[in-house]
């Protein structure tokens, strides 16, 4: 909650302006019943038409000033709620951008969106109601107590001792409320995760006919989110039918104790007709309170989550600047890393070293490290063992901004956005028209973009659905080569390309990005096999580097892969 009372204190003068509104608006409200009670046992026996119609004038003048007050006042608190999620929104976006990747591992991608949506929503519901109700009921509430009291203050001890039952009865409540809305936020996010993974592999799933399994998938999660729900709902719903009990209860006393005082002459008409006003205001306040507290339940527990992401600790901070005098470009170190503590390491004592300009390739089987390695090049995770070096500085004293710069990048499973192709490629960085078409040209995805109407100009789908596996693979490498990276990352970027643009992609890299370091992570040998050094994996750790011609003589796994690929060895050394 701290940090939502952080974001509303730029708003602290316009929130004073509308509680003063509120204040005075709720004060007229108050003064109504008053104002009646003394018209019909005061004003109306002296039957002064002059004296009646002033005071039903004043009446009408505070039930005017009353709604407008109100509805100034309400205006106010929506645009403090809306500016106030509006900043939280943005930082919180802001903040998950710049979280490491463990970070966001361990939050889950469905669990930070529903954060993002549903929690923040959520905050955005109680900043207002908060300022609407949290002002005018206990006003009310506390207002009519003090006029009843003044008024008549036998009747208003029969209510007083009705009054510590249903605020046991909120406290008590509002306890249990805001653990089981917490329970019904995490469900959201499961069911989040269920709705993203069918929503990425739609495709699949029809081509596997899972449609009905993903079905019951989905109903689960769903059915979850109604036990939560409901469970939750009844808890906080139970308040109002006792509160109702208590307070209605209370009325019939006053009813009752009222009758016996009108009767004995120690009461008047005016004022237990006012008294009762007072009462069916109090109680609508005590039913705007209990409403006050729900959505504070779920806007405190949306706070907590969202606060868990802002408060969460810089993983990735910036080292201390450690240089080491070396010809090399790109130097792994004896490098090491689990994804989780405890855990089996992904890759296990990796060590290789490029010289500016070389190329490495990077072979091995399905989920033996290779995009791991990319992973700690790039500072996405730190190593736990070992030091990665460019140019000498150890990567954890490179700030993340400079860092980056230095890479162009393809990833295994990269995106592409519902934007014209050209966009795509500059990706909003300033590159010009001319840097564009080169990248596009070396990428050899110019040939088919000028098949496309508008040629860079033309549009994409979701996911560059229209395009085929290929021609997505080349607009994606020409984003990686626009801005000319120093070191250019290749994760098994040109899986779907034939062997024939493989290879004219390999020879345009030579000839236009000859000082550029390059390392690709390949399933095919021949996309590797004139590299500088090949590095074979296996289960993390390191089993063959060196050259293809080397890796053929001494790295039998290599051997078999290059022989089963591209023929007998005769075959695979003449290619």
């Amino acid at each position: 909650m701290k940090k939502v009372f952080f974001y509303l204190r730029p708003y602290v003068p316009r929130m004073t302006l509308g509680v003063t509104i509120k204040f005075v608006g709720t004060i007229m409200d108050l003064f109504l019943p008053w104002i009646l009670s003394y018209l019909i046992d005061v004003i109306v026996p002296r039957e002064n038409m002059g004296e009646i119609l002033f005071y039903g004038f004043l009446m009408l003048v505070c039930s005017v000033t009353a709604w407008a007050g109100n509805v100034i006042a309400n205006r106010m608190a929506s645009r403090v709620a809306r500016d106030t999620t509006q900043r939280l929104r943005h930082d919180l976006f802001q903040r998950i951008s710049y979280l490491s990747c463990r970070q966001t591992d361990e939050f889950t991608i469905a669990s930070l969106e529903s954060r993002l949506t549903t929690d923040t929503y959520n905050i955005h519901q109680m900043i207002g109601m908060m300022q609407r109700l949290g002002i005018r009921a206990p006003i009310l509430l506390l207002g009519g107590i003090t006029m009843t009291m003044f008024m008549e203050p036998v009747l208003t001890l029969v209510l007083l001792a009705v009054l510590p039952f249903v605020a046991v009865t909120v406290f008590w409540i509002s306890k249990r409320g805001i653990p089981l809305y917490t329970l019904l936020q995490q469900a959201v996010d499961r069911m989040v995760r269920v709705v993203r993974e069918n929503a990425s592999g739609i495709r699949v799933i029809k081509a596997l006919s899972k449609t009905e399994y993903e079905k019951e998938r989905f109903d689960g999660a769903n059915k979850n989110i109604v036990e939560k729900e409901t469970k939750a709902s009844v808890t906080m719903a139970a308040s109002n039918p006792l509160m109702n009990l208590f307070l209605n209860t209370g009325l019939t006393l006053v009813v009752v104790a009222g009758a016996f005082r009108v009767n004995a002459g120690n009461a008047q008409t005016g004022t237990i007709l006012a008294f009762l006003t007072y009462f069916t205001i109090i109680l609508n306040a005590m039913l705007s309170i209990n409403r006050m507290f729900m959505l504070f339940s779920k806007g405190a527990a949306s706070a907590k989550r969202i606060s868990e992401v802002l408060d969460a600790p810089e993983d990735l901070s910036l080292g201390e600047k450690d240089h080491q005098d070396t010809e090399y470009h790109v130097l792994f170190d004896h490098v090491s890393f689990a994804y989780h503590s405890g855990r089996q390491e992904v890759v296990s004592d990796i060590s290789f070293a490029l010289k500016k300009g070389e190329t490495l390739g990077i072979i091995g089987a399905t989920g033996c490290g290779k995009s791991t390695i990319i992973n700690l090049l790039i500072r996405f995770y730190d190593a736990d063992e070992g030091i990665i070096r460019i140019d000498g500085d150890d990567i954890r004293g490179i700030p993340s901004e400079q860092l980056h710069r230095k890479f162009g990048i393809v990833f295994q499973n990269d995106v592409l956005f519902a934007d014209t192709i050209g966009e795509n490629i500059r990706f909003g960085r300033q590159i010009s028209q001319e840097e564009v078409e080169k990248a596009a040209e070396c990428a050899q995805a110019a040939p088919f973009i000028r098949e496309q109407e508008g040629g860079l100009d033309y549009r994409l789908a979701i996911r560059g659905s229209n395009l085929s596996g290929g021609q997505k693979q080349r607009v994606l490498i020409s984003r990686a080569l626009a801005a000319r990276p120093e070191i250019l990352i290749l994760d098994d970027s040109s899986s779907a390309l034939d062997y024939q643009t493989d290879a004219r992609l390999r020879r345009a890299l030579a000839e236009n990005f000859g000082g550029t370091t390059t390392i690709i992570v390949a399933q095919r040998a021949s996309s590797i096999r004139h590299a500088d050094h090949i590095l074979m994996l296996e289960n993390g750790r390191e089993i063959g580097y060196g050259t293809h011609e080397e890796l053929m003589a001494c790295c039998l796994p290599y051997r078999q892969i290059s022989i089963s690929q591209m023929g007998d060895e005769t075959y695979a050394a003449s290619v």
